[in-house]
């Protein structure tokens, strides 16, 4: 034991692994040759200084857009530079107004697309920082969670099943441990692990037994490692270093709208080239028309849509951060309004996961007392929940460990017994860690001369084990029946059922394996848990089936038990009651299992990794499936799963790393609560989009029909682009902030394929831009043929505020605005109020008038052009008015 080593350098750090491997060396070589200390570990002190030398344990990604690289990118889209052309080309004719206007809208629009982009790359880097992983250490003599980020060389890290393997470490003490090394040595069987030394300096990776390296999976058994790579340092890194790829951030729904856009370009494009050449057939100057041609492209091709969506998601996703669910990937907000099942885990999801001893029964059924055991079965019983586990009382008093084991420390304390007063007259020599194939967990314990045995787990999993029962103080042969008898009768009343057994040995076993051990038991017990439901569970259930989303508990109790829960969280009305087991599971084909999925709501006694067979056969049904999980096996469910949800507290590491989404209360009710959030994203993002293609829908139909009516061009290069820029930047970013549409969780999901453009919008961007450019056009017609000279400065008014009436009527896509409320959305209504400030700043500020080719117009056109720009706004209420007298007619209801 190494007390006071000298400091080692970074240099010293990286020097050490070149003559002599780690894996050559001694436990006592490895801590003289990190100065580190057992079994504190480092100062703290120390580990900072490390951590500042050595640099974060993180692996080097691809360079990530600086800003200066965001906004150069800014004037490198092919719209963007043929407007610059366009510029020059009007310097170079005599129109430098033009030449300074353009450029002033264009490093505007550069300007906004800076902040979009900027504010999505700096919300993405925020939530993977949220995701990081932690690791725990042991500094100074406490245990301690850090980030895996701040994890440095000489660090001990303490390791179990489904932890992530942080860094690369020689481990120095191991309890049978397994590690999966597949993402190293891709061989997916688990590796068993020791802490000796090896002599071979040659050895492969997969064959260093005394080592664990970072990324490798936790899948048995405890140990304790010494850190001796960080970083690209670590055998990772150096794979990562060949393997150095800018990860790719775009959702599905924006890659489809991306393809959207290059097909409208190609479009917008060639409607350009027609309205190019009728302009010239009717005599206009052909430079205008250029500049018209160019300026409507770059206004109709909504070429910021992806990176509005990537603002609208990143910032939703931090919307849900505050609802305590941590999304882990953005298409996991865009998909979370399909969902159409939520497969969940019981215990700690729709229970509290704070387990209470609901009861006591020897092997006969009868009741054993806690205050005063009356014979050897019940003193045995009591003895073996108040050491067969890990729970403990921390320093501050508090319980600390696994729910069960807790309750089990609990019924021990409430019968005088303390844990260490029992570890110090039974000291534990050997335990056999729970696994969810053997569904029991086995603590060796020396009794004086003997050695005591004591098995806990499921009665499926320990009866089957069992040669007697200790019934008072004797044992006699066991009664597979009475006892199941019991077992049901505590399962009926909604707890859940363990069964104790114990063995002795005359001396500690040679081979201490479960086969050995957990042979010849004697059952001492039953204990009956209850894990009382969250109160709020219910109620989410109930609004899942409101929103058609079906909700499926998944539990590894009793079917008794779990039947007797799902009735009281509601998943099982009073006339249904099928639980299908995972015996029965293992028995259904594929057909019967796809069969079978439709219609059952509770799972019972299932191993974790029949729930990829459950997902893949809701899948197979064309269902949209989310699936929770917490353990190392639920990693490919979470993965197969639409929305893969891992438990923020209870999870393991590769859980977290396998979801889309953590719940960081392990709450069921904030996944419903996050489903909730994603339809409203989803929502306001098909807003947007609705807002601004119809909006460039306008725009084209006004200079497309102009001329087809004998109408001069109304608007001016100039124009389009100040209504492309007011129009598409406050008000449509303001829209990804509206608040949930009335009834969001009482209509069905939205189905996994269905178009963004479903539901009319597209038809709706058509037919109001037509409206749009015809209410523009008779203002044009009407003010041209009266003489007015305002003409030009009327029709482009009426265009731009028709545009902010369309925005404040597409609010909601059900409601009528006056139902919604103006003050709502007070970031809109500002947004809307101030484009309408600068609209009547071209008008009225004689700086701008020469600039925006504009002049002031008398109070009885302004009004005019008011009364005329509501047009757009009434006829979108008007829809919505007959879509509501559509939807009850159709449902028959009464008014």
């Amino acid at each position: 034991m190494i007390r006071n080593a000298p400091p080692v350098t970074a240099e010293g750090v990286a020097d050490f692994a070149a003559p002599r491997p780690w894996h050559c060396r001694t436990v006592e070589e490895v801590v003289r040759d990190l100065a580190t200390r057992l079994p504190g570990g480092l100062g703290r002190a120390e580990a900072a200084s490390r951590l500042a030398r050595l640099g974060p344990n993180v692996l080097t990604e691809a360079r990530r857009r600086g800003p200066g690289r965001i906004l150069f990118e800014q004037f490198t889209d092919l719209m963007v530079l043929v407007l610059l052309g366009a510029a020059v080309v009007a310097g170079l004719i005599g129109e430098p107004q033009d030449t300074v206007a353009i450029i002033v809208i264009v490093v505007l629009n550069a300007t906004l697309g800076f902040v979009q982009e900027y504010r999505a790359e700096r919300a993405v880097a925020a939530l993977k920082a949220l995701a990081a992983l932690q690791a725990r250490v042991r500094r100074e003599g406490t245990v301690t969670a850090v980030a895996a980020t701040e994890v440095v060389p000489g660090d001990l890290v303490l390791l179990e099943p489904g932890n992530i393997v942080p860094a690369d470490l020689r481990l120095i003490e191991t309890a049978d441990l397994r590690i999966e090394e597949a993402a190293l040595t891709g061989e997916s069987h688990p590796s068993e692990k020791s802490a000796g030394a090896l002599p071979d300096a040659e050895l492969p990776i997969g064959d260093r037994r005394n080592m664990a390296y970072k990324g490798t999976i936790v899948t048995h058994g405890r140990a304790v490692g010494v850190v001796v790579a960080t970083g690209m340092r670590t055998e990772l890194g150096r794979i990562a270093a060949l393997l150095r790829e800018e990860e790719e951030l775009k959702t599905p729904l924006q890659r489809r709208l991306a393809r959207f856009a290059q097909r409208l370009a190609f479009a917008v494009l060639a409607l350009c080239a027609i309205i190019f050449g009728v302009g010239l057939l009717r005599g206009e100057e052909p430079v205008l028309m250029f500049l018209t041609a160019l300026a409507l492209a770059v206004a109709a091709i909504p070429e910021a849509l992806p990176a509005v969506v990537t603002v609208a998601l990143a910032l939703g996703a931090r919307r849900m951060v505050a609802r305590h669910a941590l999304v882990r990937r953005l298409p996991a907000v865009e998909t979370l309004g399909s969902v159409t099942f939520i497969c969940s885990d019981k215990t700690g999801t729709l229970t509290q996961n704070r387990m209470q001893a609901g009861a006591l029964r020897a092997a006969d059924g009868s009741v054993v007392a806690t205050t005063a055991p009356s014979d050897q079965a019940s003193e045995l019983l009591l003895l073996a929940l108040g050491l067969s586990h890990d729970a403990e009382r921390g320093a501050d008093g508090k319980l600390q460990g696994d729910p069960t084991e807790t309750a089990l420390l609990q019924v021990a304390e409430a019968a005088g017994l303390t844990k260490p007063a029992l570890e110090a007259r039974f000291p534990r020599v050997a335990e056999i860690p729970f696994s969810s194939e053997r569904g029991r967990m086995t603590t060796v314990h020396r009794d004086g001369g003997e050695i005591l045995a004591f098995t806990k787990g499921a009665p499926e999993h320990v009866l089957p084990r069992c040669t007697g029962r200790l019934l008072g103080d004797r044992v006699v042969p066991p009664d597979d029946v009475a006892v199941a008898r019991v077992v049901e009768d505590m399962a009926a009343e909604g707890l859940r059922v363990l069964a104790v057994a114990s063995r002795r040995f005359s001396a500690l076993p040679a081979d201490l394996t479960a086969e050995s051990v957990e042979t010849a038991l004697v059952l001492v017990g039953l204990v009956g848990l209850r894990d009382p439901p969250r109160p709020e569970a219910r109620a989410a259930i109930g609004l899942c089936a409101s929103a058609g989303i079906t909700v499926v508990m998944i539990t590894g109790d009793h079917p008794v038990t779990a039947r007797a829960i799902a009735r009281e969280l509601g998943i099982l009305t009073d006339g249904e009651g099928r639980v299908v087991t995972g015996p029965e599971l293992a028995r259904l084909s594929t057909e019967e299992l796809a069969a079978v999925v439709k219609d059952v709501r509770v799972y019972a006694r299932t191993a974790p990794e029949q729930k990829l067979g459950l997902v893949k056969a809701l899948q197979a049904r064309g269902e949209f499936v989310a699936m929770t999980g917490d353990g190392v096996n639920d990693a490919p469910a979470l993965r197969r799963a639409d929305i893969g949800v891992a438990m923020g507290r209870t999870g393991t590491d590769v859980a977290r790393e396998a979801a889309h989404m953590v719940l960081l209360d392990d709450n069921f009710a904030t996944i419903v609560a996050a489903i909730r959030e994603g339809r409203r994203i989803y929502d306001n993002i098909r807003k947007f989009i609705r807002y601004t293609l119809t909006s460039n829908s306008g725009e084209i139909w006004t200079l497309f029909l102009a001329p087809l009516l004998g109408l001069p061009i109304p608007l001016l290069p100039i124009h389009i682009l100040w209504i492309n820029l007011v129009t598409d930047g406050l008000p449509g970013l303001a829209l990804a902030v509206e608040p949930e549409e009335r009834g969001v969780m009482r209509r069905p999901p939205r189905p996994p394929n269905e178009s963004i453009f479903a539901h009319g919008l597209w038809q709706h961007a058509v037919w109001v831009g037509l409206l749009m450019g015809g209410v523009s056009l008779v203002t044009q017609a009407w003010a041209y043929h009266t003489g007015s000279a305002h003409w030009q400065s009327m029709t482009f008014t009426v265009l731009t505020l028709s545009q902010l009436g369309h925005c404040l009527a597409i609010r909601s896509e059900r409601d009528s605005i006056f139902r919604v409320g103006f003050l709502s959305n007070l970031p809109l209504l500002g947004a809307v109020l101030s484009t309408l400030g600068l609209q009547l700043a071209t008008l009225y500020v004689p700086a701008f008038n020469p600039i925006f080719k504009t002049a002031p117009l008398t109070v009885a056109e302004l009004g005019l052009c008011l009364g005329l720009s509501t047009v757009v706004f009434f006829a979108v209420e008007g829809e919505k008015w007959m879509t509501r007298r559509k939807r009850i007619v159709r449902e028959g209801a009464v008014t």
